[in-house]
């Protein structure tokens, strides 16, 4: 089931918003957990009791595990006892995180592996392992990084674990950012998983940030998807150089609305039930080097991989090499975790390639107050426009690794891009299709300006006044009936991070 489909809007979304207001609140965590075991068994019947079983088993872990380290606290007991329940607790939380990546793994990376075990051993003429293709869980990519998260953060202490089975399971399983996000730390939600307030202002906000994101899936991201599709689907050996680089710019242009639209229907549907989830969008095409876009871009699983990769590596305070080693090791891992892929892969290395030589180029500088701060790109010293201008370029070169099936497609598309041959170009694409793809660049380089600034603060942060929840109400409304009529038009369309 997806959020831009009748099934979701018309039909399970109103039902669920029913029985969630009209229950008493003590029991909204259970109305949550049995919409949200609906929602997932809609797309993916055969996998709900892994997840529900993969769940349940690390809360157990998890408890074990802290129970052993309090215990290891106390002065009761031998040092050896002590140190026995020390490595109890280190055991459990291993195992805990074995048995969410172990799922990861075989389910998204088995037939990847082994396709290229196979790939080696077909060289020295060896027959190859023979394994049935494994169908990927629907999103979960995310419920692991989700789980990962409240198995470390009770491992270190830094929060408490759930004391109820059910309470941790809709921490997991919460239908608004099940599928795809963004991804929600178990230290960011814990409070508001016991108790929470829905206000009718923080509620018809929710509602105009989840038509805000519907209107970047159907009405933007899904009608520029079209052409996308045709370029790279084309012949490449064809291909004009014109229509390649209207092709790189609107799949640039899909990916961002389409995911993005999916995390504010998230993060507005977490709202109207009183959960304020994290951003995952901060206008990243706007960034001025590569280091911002990843500070602006997807910012959950950036936060994610700070916290929970890099730092444990040893971040920046093992020198400058170890420094350069870790973000590689962490852009290759990113870019791995988005698919089963030589394409993602080295589409993590291509940004890491960029993230290691701005720190190469820019080092440290000191700041007017005498700490040190990491330095920003030294593009940023020319005109800004220009050095969002490149960093939007090298970002739209990288998507074409993302979007191509094969690095071989991948380089076919570039030398489209740079062939210099215009010889067949059109504007055929369409009215609606230039007109949405003009529209699109607007809003992702529109807060560059203070005016844009000033609309997106009073559009997403200010609180309205009466009149202006009737207005925005109205438009709203006005909005979601545009965009079921366009899904009705068009048909289904998945979101691309669906399959992540």
């Amino acid at each position: 089931m997806v959020f831009s489909s009748n099934v979701f809007l018309l039909y399970f979304l109103p039902v669920f918003l029913l029985f969630y207001f009209v229950c008493p609140r003590r029991f909204r965590n259970y109305v949550i957990l049995l919409f949200s075991i609906v929602f997932y068994a809609y797309g993916g019947p055969e996998f709900i009791l892994i997840l529900l079983a993969s769940t349940t088993a690390t809360y157990f872990l998890v408890k074990a595990m802290v129970k052993r380290k309090t215990e290891n606290g106390t002065p009761k007991g031998s040092p050896t006892e002590r140190e026995v329940k020390r490595k109890t607790a280190s055991w459990l939380c291993a195992i805990a995180i074995i048995l969410n990546l172990g799922l990861l793994v075989y389910f998204k990376y088995a037939n990847f592996f082994v396709d290229n075990f196979n790939a080696i051993l077909s060289l020295f003429g060896i027959k190859g392992i023979n394994l049935s293709k494994i169908v990927l869980p629907i999103g979960i990519s995310f419920f692991t990084f989700q789980s990962i998260t409240y198995v470390l953060d009770t491992y270190r202490g830094q929060v408490k674990p759930m004391d109820k089975l059910t309470d941790y399971i809709v921490y997991i399983m919460m239908f608004p950012q099940l599928i795809a996000g963004p991804i929600v730390k178990y230290s960011d939600v814990e409070q508001q998983l016991r108790h929470r307030e829905c206000p009718p202002d923080e509620c018809l906000h929710g509602f105009y940030r989840f038509v805000i994101g519907l209107c970047k899936k159907v009405l933007i991201a899904d009608v520029i998807a079209v052409q996308a599709d045709a370029c790279f689907g084309a012949d490449l050996a064809t291909l004009d150089m014109g229509t390649a680089w209207i092709g790189s710019l609107a799949y640039t242009m899909q990916l961002y609305f389409d995911f993005s639209g999916y995390s504010d229907m998230a993060i507005g549907l977490g709202r109207i039930m009183g959960f304020k989830f994290p951003e995952n969008f901060n206008n990243p095409y706007t960034s001025r080097s590569i280091t911002e876009f990843w500070r602006r871009w997807h910012m959950t699983l950036g936060s994610f991989i700070m916290n929970y990769l890099y730092i444990p590596l040893g971040g920046n305070r093992k020198g400058k090499g170890r420094t350069y080693l870790n973000l590689w090791i962490c852009f290759l891992l990113s870019g791995l975790w988005h698919g089963a892929a030589w394409t993602f892969v080295a589409w993590g290395a291509f940004h890491g390639f960029f993230i290691v030589l701005e720190k190469l180029i820019n080092g440290k500088r000191k700041v007017e107050s005498g700490k040190w701060k990491e330095g920003e790109n030294k593009l940023s010293t020319f005109h800004s426009s220009l050095s969002v201008l490149f960093t939007f370029l090298i970002v739209n070169f990288g998507w074409v690794l993302f979007r191509a099936d094969t690095i071989a497609q991948a380089f076919d598309y570039y030398k489209a891009m740079f062939s210099f041959n215009f010889e067949g170009f059109g504007w055929d694409a369409g009215r609606q299709f230039y007109t949405m793809l003009i529209i699109a660049l607007v809003f992702s380089f529109l807060t560059l300006f203070p005016f844009g600034k000033k609309i997106e603060q009073v559009v997403f942060y200010k609180s309205y006044g009466t009149g202006g929840h009737i207005a925005a109400w109205l438009v709203s409304i006005l909005l979601l009936f545009f965009c079921v009529a366009a899904m009705n038009a068009t048909g289904f369309s998945p979101f691309i991070y669906f399959r992540f």
